[in-house]
């Protein structure tokens, strides 16, 4: 028996091209709910004749395994309606999958006893569709990369209701990695592709896991604009001594342009508007090292940054040097500050590791008070574990990150102190579609005194990404009329997000806490409010108004709400 498959949205336009209006106007069905709603989005604007518009659902109702439907036609003052009947579907009696070829008996029973429309279930053309071509993407996925779909047949049995099916593959021989064959290299050497090629070696086995694998390393640089590989399977090929077969592999890329100039402007509930300059290349003296370096203005803070990125050594480590010159005017506080400094960045399981080494001359001058200059030489280590089911916009999953620095006067410090700072973020899906988020922040600077610290390394909190309803960094020590940082923090949040559709959300969220010099000043400040959520490419935007309790005065807060 011929069965069309489910997408059948142009059908009627073809079937009412040569067909003899009976009436205008949709037909209107009467059938149980479940019916009318496979139906609905195949229906004509206009009702054909009864012949044709009694083919058309019965095609339709063929694809969902109602193979002896039966039609009343009736019209009443020029409105046609059809009563159905479907009868009963038709479910799978039998299932018999054929795998030829050279396949483990384990694998081959595995593919076996995933099929995907078992005995019993109805039966679907497009439920069949998708178990046929189920068992073929495994295969040719694995090492059997030239595996085919021999033959399939479905045997509808319309008097007992029942559907037989057949599968017949063969897997074709198996395959392994030949050679790398580049293509497209212009600047740069085929080294540079190694040093992101990880897990893919000549020799070991095809396994599509492993080529996505290169293919998302190399798309992440900022070397390729585009990356595609294949293997060859009409080209040189070696039969091994196992009757495996090694064929090449084929590597295609294309190269960004080798220098690149951006402008940009914006906003930020933080630190106000911002325009920024910014000059990128990424094969600095021929050797491909990225620069990134630019000009960024901002209303309350104006920085001028230069880094400079190594590609990954052998170990997988990414080594960067950068500097840095930043003046900013928050809260009353005005800091210079020029920094140097490196760091190596290295992922070890699931664990990202940053080693740094940085230094940086600050002068701050709080309003009302003293000028004070500070030096400080910081090694720095951190950790962040990431284990969420979506980077960008998670419902489910844990992220944590921890940190320890600190800098010594009998190295280039003019303080001595140890930095350590934590953070936790929690998501917790609620129901099918919502989320709740549970964030917490702790830090201690621990030295004899916050004086000729810098403020990098003391706490300052309030505004967008801490504790809604307060201006940013308006939450820590009094000096003068400015605030300044203190040696502790600590910041709680919990936010409960409901999506309305697949792109608008909005959020309810309460946030507390505060940064001061002495434990025994510690007074939550808390914040709460409502927001709305907006699902972007690069991860959910949101707009929060947030009424702060210390201060009795709404603050509107924006951000891109991505995990740390």
């Amino acid at each position: 028996m011929s069965l069309l498959p489910p997408a059948l949205r142009r059908l009627p336009l073809l079937l009412w091209l040569f067909a003899s209006p009976l009436q205008a106007g949709e037909p209107v069905l009467e059938a149980p709910d479940e019916i009318i709603a496979m139906l609905q989005e195949y229906l004509p604007e206009e009702a054909g004749s009864p012949h044709k518009l009694e083919l058309l659902l019965s095609q339709i109702l063929a694809t969902e395994g109602y193979f002896s439907p039966q039609f009343e036609f009736s019209e009443n003052k020029g409105e046609v309606r059809v009563k159905i009947s479907a009868g009963p579907r038709t479910r799978i009696a039998s299932v018999d999958v054929a795998v030829d070829g050279q396949i483990e008996a384990k694998t081959k029973a595995n593919l076996i006893a995933d099929w995907r429309l078992p005995v019993g279930q109805p039966f679907r053309q497009e439920d069949w569709n998708e178990a046929k071509q189920h068992v073929l993407a495994q295969l040719l996925s694995s090492e059997h990369a030239a595996a085919k779909l021999l033959d399939s047949a479905a045997e509808i049995d319309p008097e007992t209701q029942q559907a037989r099916l057949s599968a017949h593959y063969d897997t074709g021989p198996r395959y392994r990695f030949g050679e790398m064959q580049i293509e497209g290299l212009k600047r740069y050497s085929p080294a540079l592709i190694e040093r992101y090629n990880r897990e893919l070696h000549p020799g070991d086995l095809y396994a599509d896991e492993k080529l996505n694998k290169l293919l998302a390393n190399l798309q992440a640089t900022p070397y390729f604009a585009s990356v595609q590989a294949a293997i060859d399977l009409e080209g040189e090929t070696v039969t091994n001594a196992d009757g495996t077969i090694s064929a090449p592999l084929k590597l295609t890329v294309r190269e960004r342009a080798a220098h690149r100039v951006s402008f940009g402007a914006g906003v930020s509930s933080n630190t106000g508007a911002r325009v920024e300059f910014n000059y990128h290349t990424p094969d600095l003296f021929n050797q491909a090292w990225v620069l990134d370096s630019g000009l960024r203005l901002e209303q309350k803070k104006q920085t001028i940054y230069s880094d400079v990125f190594l590609p990954p050594d052998d170990k997988n480590r990414r080594h960067s040097v950068g500097m840095m010159l930043e003046a900013t005017d928050i809260q009353g506080l005005k800091t210079e500050r020029y920094a140097v400094g490196a760091q190596s960045v290295q992922q070890r399981g699931s664990i990202e590791q940053r080693l740094s080494l940085n230094w940086q001359e600050e002068t701050r001058t709080p309003e009302g008070a003293t000028e004070t200059i500070s030096r400080a030489l910081v090694p720095n280590v951190s950790w962040t574990w990431r284990k969420v089911d979506n980077l960008l916009d998670p419902r489910r999953g844990i992220v944590l990150q921890a940190q320890v620095g600190g800098g010594a006067k009998a190295a280039f410090s003019d303080q001595n102190f140890i930095r350590l700072h934590s953070r936790w973020q929690q998501y917790i899906p609620l129901g099918r579609l919502d989320t709740l988020s549970l964030r917490g922040e702790i830090g201690y600077t621990l030295a004899d005194s916050r004086d000729r610290v810098p403020q990098d390394y003391l706490f300052r909190t309030g505004g967008t990404g801490s504790v809604r309803g307060y201006a940013y960094q308006s939450l820590g020590i009094k000096e003068g009329d400015a605030t300044v940082g203190g040696r502790f923090l600590g910041v709680v949040s919990a936010e409960a997000t409901h999506w309305l559709n697949e792109s608008w959300g909005i959020a309810a969220f309460v946030d507390a806490g505060d940064a001061v010099d002495q434990l025994e000043d510690v007074r939550l400040a808390v914040g709460y409010g409502l927001g709305a959520r907006w699902r972007s490419p690069a991860g959910p935007i949101g707009v929060d108004l947030a009424y702060g309790q210390r201060t009795s005065e709404l603050q509107l807060h924006f951000s891109l709400a991505i995990p740390f």
